[in-house]
């Protein structure tokens, strides 16, 4: 999970903030640098080839690892591929690339999200999406800030062959992991497998409730982390130096340390109980910001602030991808994964623009404790749903 959860997260960076950075120091102009930002749109829709990827079954290594191998393989040639260009020579072939690396990144998310679902055991799903988790962030760190580290020594070009090489990792991973151990049968058509996992999932009792509870889990949070740095800069003042070694750094390790914590205690809680405890947690822990937002300028306090805040939420984030696991159907992992995270995406998306009016309407305190209001509905709609949550925890 380490080291598959580094491969899916390493190809993100290299067609966004990094490949932005490289464009710009190559002298692109602005308006084209914007332009590029589509190339982070397959990440967006990937809901719509997962059934292919439910249906049909490569030759090699099964259902799931037949698929990541192949987008593992094609990221390593496209990567170098793009470090082959010159921005200034080739930005439209550079371009095209950079979409190629991003429609088969989203396709590794998808097999890998898949096969995570499948393999893991109820037990493992909290620790075994800890540890993906920290796979990725690591991987991000490595493809954004080590890689601009790098340019500067090594050079543009020679940093994406590096990063390209690095897939290998995830190659490794694929081919030694097991396959999963149910018996799920594939769909028996491409319009099935379209079909299917919607009939199946809404054939279940309360799934309206369910989807409702995917959207609403996180809304606290994400409300309060919609402009947290904004806060800390504009409203306390702290420096952008301050923001980024707490922020970023720190809370990139405490959330971390957070999400292993938190699915370590998934194996002895379960996942109903995980939700619940953590749900809480990150909704009171965004009173730190209440708090830091009724006072003057205090450094101590943000790192407090900050470093609670992101603990609940890697624990709750644990917790939260454990139960997007649990909810998929073996024979249609893939689809329902994809479709499900999407609507996950959907509060995040939605509070920044109400976030930035709210803020300007009720001041930064009233902000912060809104966000802890805004937790409350997950909160009930778990209450509501313990006994359905509680039988995920039993073997299918």
């Amino acid at each position: 999970m380490l080291f598959l959860g580094f491969s899916s997260g390493l190809p993100l960076a290299l067609t966004a903030g990094t490949l932005q950075a490289w464009l710009t120091v190559a002298g692109v102009d602005t308006k084209t640098i914007g332009v590029f930002a589509l190339t982070g749109l397959p990440y967006t829709v990937k809901f719509l080839w997962a059934p292919l990827m439910d249906r049909y079954a490569l030759p090699l290594l099964g259902r799931r690892r037949g698929w990541m191998l192949l987008t593992q393989l094609g990221l390593l040639a496209s990567i170098a591929a793009m470090a082959s260009l010159s921005p200034s020579e080739n930005i439209g072939l550079l371009g095209a690339l950079a979409l190629l690396v991003a429609f088969l990144s989203a396709s590794q998310d998808i097999a890998f999200d898949a096969y995570r679902a499948d393999v893991l055991r109820p037990a493992e799903r909290g620790f075994g999406a800890a540890v993906s988790v920290t796979g990725y962030r690591v991987a991000m760190l490595a493809s954004g800030a080590l890689a601009l580290v790098l340019s500067d020594q090594i050079g543009w070009r020679a940093t994406y062959i590096v990063m390209g090489m690095t897939m290998t990792l995830g190659i490794a991973a694929t081919l030694v992991s097991p396959e999963p151990g149910f018996s799920g049968r594939e769909p028996l058509s491409l319009a099935r497998a379209i079909r299917d996992p919607l009939v199946e999932f809404w054939s279940r009792s309360g799934a309206w409730s369910l989807l409702a509870l995917i959207v609403l889990y996180k809304l606290g949070d994400a409300f309060s982390a919609s402009l947290s740095s904004t806060f800390l800069l504009r409203g306390l003042g702290f420096s952008a130096t301050d923001v980024g070694v707490v922020n970023k750094g720190m809370g990139l390790f405490a959330l971390l340390t957070g999400a292993i914590v938190g699915g370590a205690m998934m194996v002895r809680l379960g996942l109903y109980r995980s939700l619940f405890l953590f749900g809480i947690l990150q909704a009171v822990t965004n009173l730190g910001f209440f708090l830091l937002a009724l006072s003057e300028q205090h450094y101590l306090g943000m790192v407090v602030a900050i470093g609670l805040e992101n603990l609940a939420g890697g624990m709750g984030t644990a917790a939260f991808v454990a139960l997007l696991m649990a909810l998929c159907d073996h024979r249609y992992t893939a689809t329902q994964f994809a479709l499900l995270s999407a609507l996950a995406s959907i509060g995040r998306v939605l509070v920044g623009p109400v976030a930035g009016y709210w803020v300007t309407e009720v001041g930064w305190a009233m902000f912060f404790f809104t966000s802890l209001i805004a937790a409350f509905p997950g909160l009930w709609l778990l209450w509501q749903l313990r006994t359905a949550l509680t039988r995920l925890d039993e073997p299918r």
